[in-house]
């Protein structure tokens, strides 16, 4: 690779880092106040959630019409048609707030989910500018820009929460409107790979979901990011009943989303290091750690920013690890579908997860919603190192 090409390369990453951390802050941002704001204007309580689990079946959903975008017109244009989702849908927040209409808030979510599924997509085509021995490491990075959102999402909400009363958050909802705005810019100048070469005779789809590194990546990757939202999506109704305010709430998702990220810096060297299976393993041991703290009975404020940054970690490696094993159940002709059945699958789980988290928390408790995701936790450890295992005997022989 010549030095031209390896500097325009650079270039991409970071850009893509940067687009990253802005569709990222939306999405911390819309957490931190989603649920709250769902409490407020819904008559049934138990649909606080529902405007965030509709925010991810439109991110589930945006996995098809991306992979046929990216596989038509480029990963450019499906770029810029997910910025310009999530400005629409932020925009209909903001009516729906204006209007107290807990409808039209909810419709909002949809669009906004469409341009959040997008975006996940740019960890891929990362790896996609990067040379061949640093594409985990192109991911992780990406992925890393989260950091950006983690400090930049709360600390948003916290200072323009009550910008333009006496409708509280509308100020939010004007400048998270920014953010996809800044997006749409920096993607018209970021050099993305054009649309992949279609093949006369496609893979089936079939054979592509049941390689067993794509089963295991696929699954390994839905358990991870379901564990994650279905107890983050109900922590701040958690911390409201102790007592707590919006700060403080706003103060614990940011923890929580800084451990999410800020992993990324190394965790790509860690999986060259040690492989992805094992980061996925420590990420799956972590998350039984923040379990454990958030059903040991104390309703502290410490017991909850230490259990979310635990999670954080835990959804950090397990997703990104994840990730990486996916790029090996693929050829670059499969990549764009392969993705997308990924996405729609991992998505779909944390859209479900999303429904459910409020219906569980206001039915059974905060201790339900942590016991729901043990034996999913054990499924994935245990797929995963069947995985590794399986491999192993495959190099030996080899």
């Amino acid at each position: 690779m010549s030095p031209a090409k390896s500097t325009g390369m650079n270039r991409n990453v970071w850009l893509l880092f940067i687009c990253q951390g802005l569709v990222n802050a939306s999405s911390i941002s819309q957490v931190s106040i989603s649920a709250l704001i769902g409490y407020s204007l819904a008559a049934d309580k138990t649909l606080a959630t529902l405007p965030y689990a509709l925010q991810m079946t439109g991110t589930m959903a945006a996995s098809i019409p991306a992979g046929i975008v990216f596989a038509r017109l480029g990963r450019k244009a499906g770029f810029l048609l997910g910025a310009a989702a999530t400005l629409l849908g932020t925009i209909m927040f903001a009516i729906g707030l204006i209007q107290a209409d807990f409808v039209m808030y909810c419709l909002g979510a949809i669009p906004t989910g469409l341009g959040f599924g997008i975006g996940q997509h740019y960890r891929f085509a990362a790896a996609e500018v990067a040379p061949p021995a640093q594409r985990s490491r192109a991911i992780a990075l990406v992925m890393a820009a989260g950091v950006i959102s983690a400090i930049l999402g709360p600390e948003l909400v916290k200072h323009s929460k009550e910008m333009a009363m006496p409708v509280l958050f509308l100020g939010t909802y004007i400048m998270l409107a920014i953010l996809p705005a800044i997006g749409l810019v920096l993607l018209s100048i970021t050099e993305l790979p054009p649309s992949p070469p279609r093949q006369t005779s496609p893979t089936p789809l079939l054979t592509i979901i049941t390689r067993p590194n794509f089963m295991t990546a696929a699954f390994a990757g839905l358990v991870g990011y379901g564990t994650m939202n279905l107890i983050m999506a109900a922590t701040p109704l958690q911390m409201k009943l102790c007592g707590f305010g919006v700060n403080d709430s706003t103060d614990v998702i940011r923890a929580h989303a800084i451990c999410m990220f800020a992993p990324g810096f190394v965790t790509g060297r860690l999986i060259d290091r040690i492989g992805p299976h094992r980061v996925i393993l420590l990420g799956g041991l972590l998350n039984f750690i923040c379990i454990a703290i958030a059903v040991s009975g104390s309703n502290e404020f410490s017991t909850f920013i230490v259990a979310l940054a635990t999670l954080g970690v835990g959804w950090n490696f397990m997703f990104v690890g994840a990730s990486a094993l996916l790029s090996t159940a693929h050829n670059p002709a499969e990549r764009v579908r392969a993705q997308a059945a990924n996405d729609f699958i991992v998505f779909g789980t944390v859209a479900v997860t999303s429904f459910s988290s409020g219906a569980i928390h206001a039915a059974q408790g905060w201790a339900a919603v942590n016991f729901t995701v043990v034996p999913f936790l054990i499924a994935a450890i245990g797929l995963v190192a069947w995985h590794y295992l399986r491999q192993a005997k495959v190099s030996v022989a080899q």
